[in-house]
């Protein structure tokens, strides 16, 4: 983040602009309406920024710029088309801790003021930190077509009955989940879609079935094989509305940036030998934060329901009667398998595919092996690469062929995606000179040869 956004209150606050032609203008244009007390100077001043001024009864100095006419004001404007003047005015403002903006010079600023769609007391501002200005007009242009006009009456509509909620509803958490679902509602949907003056009696009515409702919950969801872009639409909903995160080792610093801001993460990461949380205390935490009325957001690597401990969690929630529901994702043998370029099944290759886990939960990896040594089936290992050894012993030991391909994928789907190719006969000696890690998914059969020919992303 090159800058950081803020939102600065300027009613009846002093603010300088210094210069007096149409980028003066536009500058004032956009001030008056947070209401400050503006001064422009400038030794001539363009005959619409003049009328405005008078007009709105701000403070006009005709005169050249100098550093004693600056009243310490909020902020600066410099938009002369002097850059000794606009220098002047950048080096004197740093000097004295005033927030300053050269027009078209970011490198003098020390604020931008962005590009604003403005719905009343709803602002939203976008800003490149002066690097790419068309981008952000065209930015501008479509968040633009996402708010209707209507947004101006429900913001104004919400900041009426703000003291209402506070009023009948003590708990900040039901209060932020009953403006959640105010906003959710049919109602307030179709008031979006077809504007009409907004009911008061309704508010009521939603605002008292809230008042007693439990609304402790929990969401176990699928966090993809790694990518942000391959979470669902259902995910990324409930991660923004979750009071606690309690999240896993094979969830992305990525994916992790979409949870809502104020959302506590805990991180219960499991690797072998080395649990952050026992499942015990997983689920434990789950149903605690649940009772206090919380949003609880369970999020697992891949699906939850994939040897992601989902169906263990969910008889626990059951048995204490909490809420919940499941959002499944695209668990990692999908997605790495595609973003590698190796169809767990094909026609000519293999008719059926095994989803494994490298290790069982006394940490054995202990399976029926002669099922495992099938002609024509794709064999897909989770969490194996510690196991690696005992695996491949195993499976040259019932009797497959040391010429079976196998792929092992380090941080798949990701920028940092590797895969190593090799034979069952040489893969752990590969694997060692490679110095591959986890997280890393294997996969052993014939469909491995196909990545030669559709190896697609790079």
């Amino acid at each position: 983040m090159e800058s950081f956004p803020l939102f600065i209150n300027l009613k009846q606050k002093p603010v300088t602009i210094v210069g007096g032609g149409d980028i003066a203008l536009r500058k004032v244009r956009l001030l008056i309406k947070a209401n400050p007390k503006i001064t422009v100077i400038s030794r001539s001043i363009c005959k619409d920024l003049e009328e405005l001024l008078i007009e709105s009864k701000h403070k006009i100095i005709k005169k050249s710029f100098h550093e004693t006419d600056l009243k310490k004001p909020i902020l600066i404007i410099a938009a002369t088309n002097n850059v000794k003047t606009n220098k002047r005015i950048s080096n004197y403002a740093i000097q004295k801790n005033i927030l300053v903006n050269v027009v078209d010079q970011p490198k003098l600023c020390t604020f931008t003021m962005g590009s604003i769609v403005e719905r009343d007391s709803l602002v939203v501002s976008i800003s490149s930190g002066g690097n790419a200005p068309v981008l952000v007009r065209k930015i501008r242009e479509k968040i633009e077509t996402l708010l209707p006009k209507s947004y101006s009456e429900l913001v104004n509509f919400s900041g009426t009955l703000r003291s209402i909620v506070k009023k009948k509803i003590h708990s900040s958490i039901k209060r932020r989940i009953f403006w959640e679902e105010f906003y959710e509602s049919s109602y307030i949907q179709n008031f979006l879609i077809a504007p009409k003056k907004l009911n008061i009696k309704l508010f009521n009515k939603i605002l008292l079935g809230m008042k007693n409702k439990k609304t402790g919950e929990v969401f176990l969801v699928g966090a993809g094989p790694g990518e942000r872009d391959l979470i669902t639409i259902r995910a990324l909903h409930l991660m923004q509305k979750c009071d606690v995160c309690i999240y896993d080792n094979l969830v992305s610093k990525d994916i992790l940036e979409l949870v809502r801001r104020d959302a506590d993460l805990i991180y219960a990461g499991k690797k072998k030998d080395q649990h952050t949380l026992s499942q015990d205390k997983i689920n434990n935490l789950l149903i605690k934060f649940a009772k206090q009325g919380k949003k609880v957001l369970r999020l697992k690597g891949g699906d939850p329901f994939i040897f992601g401990r989902g169906g263990e969690e969910i008889e626990s929630l059951m048995k204490n009667k909490i809420l919940f529901q499941v959002v499944p994702g695209i668990t990692a043998a999908n997605g790495i398998a595609t973003y590698s370029g190796i169809p767990l099944t094909h026609r000519d290759h293999a008719q059926s595919c095994l989803f494994l886990t490298g290790h069982l939960k006394d940490g054995t990896i202990d399976f029926e092996w002669p099922k495992l040594i099938v002609e024509n089936q794709t064999l897909v290992i989770y969490m194996g690469l510690l196991s690696l050894n005992e695996l491949v012993e195993k499976l040259l030991k019932h009797g497959m062929i040391k010429e079976m391909p196998i792929a092992i994928i380090e941080s798949g789907t990701t920028s940092k995606q590797r895969v190593l190719v090799a034979k069952l006969s040489n893969i752990r000696s590969k694997v060692k000179k490679s110095k591959i890690k986890s997280p890393a998914l294997i996969i052993v059969g014939s469909v491995v040869n196909l990545r030669s020919k559709l190896n697609w992303f790079k």
